[in-house]
């Protein structure tokens, strides 16, 4: 007795390839464009509070995340880049956009959890308000602004672990916006007329035929 092993078509497995794609798409955008939001307007927010000791009495000092680090802002706007970029390169190129969207949240939830403990940008206020170097922050405390950066890295690197493994079944940009390397054909110029002996001349001139044969 024979047994006939079943081999699926070729054919059957695009559907679902297709559906990946299409799927892996829109979380990618979803998830790069709102983890970026959500890390650029967390770093405008109080992240640490503390007081200084200033004639004797306390001073209350804050510090908004873009005065703690600088960097969950920046990598946001290049994660946010390279999302869009990722249309307008194919193969290796895509897939080295979509590693550089990966990094880009990976470096802001590691920088938005280490700016969540840091007190430097507090004890420089404090030194400041005081007029004594050695100053420091008393009472410091922290919000959850951080960690809510830290989502949004977390969102956008998301986005380019998708790139990396469903990129090759996205679209990309259009072919009219890419440059050919083939020249373009020249539009033929139309025959002289005869009765014009200016347009005999021109014709000569651009070693054509005046007569259109």
């Amino acid at each position: 007795m024979e047994y006939v092993t079943a081999v699926p078509h070729p054919r059957s497995e695009a559907p679902g390839s297709a559906r990946a794609g299409r799927m892996s798409l829109a979380v990618a955008l979803l998830c790069g464009a709102l983890g970026a939001a959500v890390a650029l307007l967390a770093t405008r927010q109080r992240w640490s509070e503390g007081t200084a000791t200033v004639a004797g009495g306390a001073f209350p000092l804050t510090a908004k995340g873009s005065d703690v680090t600088g960097v969950p802002a920046a990598l946001a706007i290049v994660g946010l880049a390279a999302l869009v970029a990722v249309f307008a390169v194919r193969r290796a190129g895509r897939f080295m956009v979509a590693g550089l969207l990966a990094l880009s949240g990976a470096g802001t939830v590691a920088a938005a959890l280490l700016g969540a403990s840091d007190s430097s940008a507090l004890d420089e206020k404090a030194a400041q308000a005081s007029g004594d170097t050695s100053a420091t922050v008393q009472a410091l405390t922290h919000t959850a602004w951080p960690y809510v950066a830290a989502v949004g890295g977390a969102l956008i690197l998301l986005a380019g672990l998708l790139a990396l493994r469903y990129g090759r079944l996205w679209p990309g940009m259009s072919g009219r916006y890419e440059r050919g390397g083939t020249p373009r054909p020249r539009r033929k110029a139309p025959a002289a007329d005869p009765d014009r002996p200016e347009e005999l001349w021109k014709a000569l001139d651009r070693g054509e035929d005046p007569t259109g044969a």
